[in-house]
């Protein structure tokens, strides 16, 4: 049954508003504009802190992408106010509305109207949407028939004529302006005009047929003008078409003789859908005004579009992808629908082209819709096309040829080519029909992804296919505390809670306490994936005593039950009886268990580690910002691919790609047995945030092969960050597929990929989001550790690898895990040490190399150089305001220096440290790194590595040593360790801050300066004064054991 979508906006409150009318208050109300639909609130007279409470419904006309303004204002009527009323507002995407249920209050801050604008505070608003199932349309009663004879229509309020306007579509409700004298040959369509009109023209009735612009006959008889006709009343906050004309005496007929007319179809959002025009036999008139036609793809004739974004005020229509940075592949398309009039029993059809045949299944039902598509090889060599239908018995039923160069061509955004019906020839005197279409296409055909290709198999596993990751919750559930379970009055007990939600296992600490309320006021995090269903929350409350656990109750909450919240407010919390863990009865009835509990949907819920992160948006779609670009990427292919297995003797390959950007999965088809694959396949994804990263793997799929299950062989993945590309540039490039294996880093192939970044919004809105902080607010507001957002990561890579693996062709485990480096293992190696010891050499280059130009400096390697140096220093000495901005012009120097030698595209940084280092790794530093825990290896091999670990923690032991010898040493100096040592520093600092009280500091700065940058010949080879005392001072060291 049809249903009408409403926009529920809840008005809740506002904050901290400006005060307007000149004594320090104001008097708000909301206004809020969608589509066309204003509504506003009541007035809360002199209160800065306002509460409305109230709802306000809007139309939602199809598939409607506007924006939702609410303006918050100040009521002039209140009392004295300024000239401007204005308090701020807020602008909401159509793409952050969310199904009932889902909502949450939301305080949004107030924006500006313009940068001089001064606003503060904000609004509390909930904003969801609700189908609902509309009323049936009421019947319009006939007119009198002694109304037939007025002469002049009814006005309505604003003295205009009530007459409805005869196209029916939504966008002609508004009356054109009136004409401007008579008319002696009068169109189809005449516009009311406001007044009586004495010699209005009429307009018959039109039969149905395919001319939508009937005669007019300019006479109308005397005595019976047109008769208007009052349109229904509209819904609130939207429009409804105005009905036809009813009144027989209008057209010169009798109501037997006036057909009744299909009611208009309903309203429509003509920024979301395109406008639908009639058919001939629905349409009463046209009207002569020309109105602007929605580009929408579809349904009007224009240009296609598939998609717009929408950035705060900005629009992009983007064109439908028309796979530009792929090559464009050639296939043989054949669609085989159905059969009829068949003299056989489970018939199936048999396909030839060129040496290539397939053969559909048997269908009892003579229908088969299978989509078959045969490559540019086929099309290159092939002349004609056999289409031939056979029984169980092989007995031939007839056929169809076709020859290939006659066969028509298609590429998108053409329409399809419809199946017809084709008389079957040789089947013997019963000769039946064949249902099916032909025709040549590419990559880009609506029919290419479930169609069976020459290059794969009939797997299912073998097709593409797109994925989306669950949606994914923070669950929080606040253990408080726990009554009435005394055991023992006289002894302490230790209580706990366990929680568990699935496989997610989680326990309080212990709680010790005799009074038998025990608290804890402890959180426990789980990872939640939508749809909930019948998945509960359950609780038990256990005694612990010695090395025993006893379950004392149980308490199940359903999932669907708990509330949802967006910001750090409180959540009310419940008390939950619980249950006895066994039918006997105990001895202690009624213990409940304090719980607050809630979805925290102002959370990142990551998959992906921080660095190589694809999305950062929170989980509640309210909190969404608009896109501000897209990124395409056009998967080629691959190149000297090594055989990773053995079929029928000989290596094989059947390399397939996956590409994973926020929460979209791509999944190209599968190339059987190449080492050299083709896919040339083009995908889209929204980008919300210039600091991602896309990732592209290739896998060897098993699936097709036999039915055992085998996990999938990774070949080997590339990453490439969005902020590396410029806007509206493609990059093609040939990426090394990389894989540590036992062996080291071994290559396995290379991978041609054509990546393009289309910003949407402008370069200072790109500039902003640099500005702004990298994950929400809650993070920040209530942040998760280290070790706690690392656990919740690796299950939510594990649901997410659950809840793929369920979809058809699923997804297999261990490449999501790989996708995702959930699988990578966390424990020691020497070549993770090597490679973040080259990373911190390769950081710490930059500061070495300044240190060494400042000893050749200070060494005089270069006279010149350090004469300038000393006139650099007497320079920023005597005008110290000049320091920071010469800093500044150096730094500008080295950036503009660098230019030259920057990255030319994501393609420069394929290969890391940790890669580089692990070819030069002995094999076993990179056996142990890839062990697991606990390890597998046999005694003699863990002792051994054991005592290595052993020899670089005395190392490391020492290094700690040192460190904290010489921070003692720094406390030593004023602690009076050593009394000659302490009273020498304190002495010497009263001497320094009597010259300096005394002399100028800059003459100090100089002097100093100066003596650094003295001559070799006036320095002394031993080790300064200075050092030699801090050497000399005590440290605990000598009473370590």
């Amino acid at each position: 049954m049809a249903t009408v979508r409403k926009l529920i906006v809840e008005v809740a409150d506002a904050r901290d508003l400006l005060p307007k009318d000149g004594t320090g208050t104001s008097s708000p109300y909301v206004v809020v504009d969608f589509d066309g639909q204003r509504k506003r609130t009541l007035t809360v007279h002199r209160d800065l802190n306002p509460v409305w409470n109230e709802v306000l419904q809007f139309s939602v006309q199809g598939f409607c992408s506007e924006l939702l303004e609410v303006d918050v204002l100040h009521d002039r009527r209140v009392g004295p106010s300024r000239r401007n009323n204005f308090l701020g507002r807020v602008r909401l995407d159509s793409a952050q509305f969310v199904r009932k249920g889902e909502d949450a209050l939301i305080y949004f801050p107030l924006e500006k109207k313009s940068f001089f604008s001064w606003i503060r505070g904000e609004i509390g608003l909930k904003i969801y949407y609700v189908d609902e199932v509309p009323p049936p349309p009421p019947l319009a009663p006939a007119p009198p028939p002694e109304e037939a004879g007025k002469s002049n229509p009814p006005l309505n309020d604003a003295g205009k004529s009530d007459t409805p306007k005869a196209d029916p579509t939504p966008d002609s409700t508004k009356p054109d302006p009136p004409a401007s004298g008579p008319n002696p040959d009068p169109p189809a369509q005449t516009d009311p005009v406001a007044g009586p009109n004495p010699d209005p023209p009429a307009q018959p009735t039109p039969t149905p047929g395919p001319n939508p612009d009937p005669p007019v006959d300019p006479a109308p008889p005397a005595g019976k003008p047109d008769e208007p006709v009052t349109p229904p009343p509209a819904e609130a906050g939207g429009e409804s078409p105005p009905k036809p004309p009813e009144n027989a005496a209008e057209a010169g007929k009798s109501p037997e003789q006036d057909p009744q007319p299909p009611p208009p179809p309903p309203p429509m959002d003509t920024e979301a859908i395109p406008k639908w025009d009639p058919p001939p036999e629905m349409m009463f008139q046209r009207s002569s005004r020309q109105e602007a036609e929605p580009k929408i793809a579809g349904f009007n004739t224009g240009r296609q579009r598939t998609s717009e974004i929408y950035a705060g005020e900005h629009r992009i229509e983007k064109e439908r992808c028309s796979y530009d940075l792929v090559e464009k592949m050639h296939y043989l398309f054949v669609k085989i629908v159905k059969a009829r009039a068949l003299n056989g029993n489970k018939p199936f059809i048999k396909i030839a082209v060129s040496g290539s045949h397939i053969r559909t299944k048997s269908s009892p039902s003579y229908e088969w819709d299978q989509t078959f598509a045969f490559g540019h090889e086929t099309l290159e060599s092939a002349s004609t096309l056999e289409v031939s239908v056979w029984d169980p018995q092989e007995n031939f039923l007839g056929g169809i040829c076709f020859d290939v160069s006659e066969i028509p061509t298609r590429d998108p955004p053409d329409s399809q080519l419809a199946p017809q019906w084709y008389r079957l020839e040789g089947g013997g005197a019963h000769r039946g029909d064949l249902m099916l279409a032909t025709w040549i296409g590419t990559q880009a055909d609506e029919s290419f992804s479930d169609a069976w290709k020459t290059d794969t198999t009939t797997s299912v596993a073998s097709r593409s296919k797109v994925y989306l990751s669950p949606k994914l919750w923070y669950l929080r559930a606040t253990i408080i505390e726990a009554q009435d379970v005394i055991l023992s009055p006289s002894l302490e007990t230790a209580f706990s809670v366990k929680a568990k939600v699935g496989s997610q296992i989680l326990k309080t600490r212990i709680s010790v306490t005799r009074n038998g309320s025990p608290s804890w006021n402890e959180d426990l995090i789980f990872v939640a994936a939508e749809p909930f269903g019948d998945h509960q929350l359950l609780l038990s409350l256990e005694n612990r005593y010695g090395k025993e656990t006893a379950v004392l109750g149980l308490a199940g909450i359903p999932l669907s039950t708990i509330e949802r919240r967006v910001d750090d407010r409180k959540v009310v919390s419940r008390w939950f009886d619980l249950e006895e863990p066994s039918s006997k009865s105990s001895t202690y009835k009624g213990r409940r268990l304090h719980v607050r509990l809630c979805f925290d949907g102002g959370y990142h819920v990551m998959d992906e580690p921080a660095h190589v992160s694809s999305d950062f948006r929170p989980t509640a779609r309210q909190l969404w910002k608009p896109p501000i670009g897209t990124l395409e990427l056009g998967i080629v292919g691959c190149r000297n691919l090594l055989p990773v297995k053995t079929v029928a003797g000989k290596g094989s390959t059947d390399a397939y790609a996956v590409a994973k950007y926020g929460d979209k999965w791509v999944r190209s088809r599968t190339v059987v047995d190449s080492l050299d694959p083709k896919w040339n396949e083009q995908y889209t994804w929204q980008v919300y945030d210039p600091c991602t990263v896309l990732t592209v793997g290739v896998f060897d799929n098993w699936a097709h092969r036999s039915e055992d299950i085998r996990p999938d062989i990774r070949i080997g993945k590339v990453r490439i960050r969005i902020s590396t590309l410029e806007n509206g540039k493609v990059y093609k490039n040939t990426y090394p597929l990389l894989v540590l294996v036992s062996s080291g880093v071994k290559k396995m192939g290379e991978i041609d990929l054509a990546v393009r970044f289309i910003r949407a919004i402008s370069p200072l809105d790109v500039l902003h989001v640099y500005a702004q902080p990298l994950l929400p607010r809650m993070h920040y507001l209530k942040p998760i550790g280290v070790l706690q957002q690392e656990a919740l990561r690796g299950t939510t890579a594990r649901i997410v690898a659950v809840h793929l693996s369920r979809s058809e062709p699923p997804l297999g485990r261990e490449v999501v895990l790989y996708m995702l480096d959930a699988e990578s293992h966390g424990w020691f190696g020497m070549r993770k040490v090597r490679a973040h010891w080259a990373r911190i050499a390769n950081v710490a280059a930059g500061p070495v190399h300044l240190v060494q130009r400042l000893e050749d400096t200070r060494g005089w390697r270069n006279p010149t150089t350090t004469l300038l140096a000393h006139a650099l220093l007497v320079l920023l000495v005597w005008h110290p305001d000049l320091i920071i901005p010469t800093l500044a012009l150096y730094v500008f120097g080295a950036g503009a220096w660098n230019y030259r030698t920057r990255p030319r595209g994501p393609g420069a940084h394929s290969i890391s440290w940790m890669t580089q280092q692990g070819e030069t790794e002995g094999l076993d530093e990179l056996d142990e790194e890839l062990d697991g825990v606990p390890s597998s290896r046999p005694a003699e091999t863990v002792r051994a590595r054991y005592d290595k670990l052993r020899a670089l923690g005395a190392r490391v032991q020492r290094v700690l040593g040192d460190v904290a010898t010489q921070g003692e040493r720094v406390q030593a100096l004023v602690t009076w360790q050593d009394p000659r040592a302490t009273g020498i520093f304190v002495g010497l600092c009263l001497g320094v801050a009597v010259v300096l009280y005394v002399v100028p500091s800059k003459m100090v700065a100089i002097v100093g300066g100066f003596y650094y940058l003295r001559h070799p010949m006036f320095r002394d080879r031993m080790p300064p004064p200075a050092f030699n005392f801090f050497r000399r001072l005590p440290s605990l060291s000598d009473r370590i054991l």
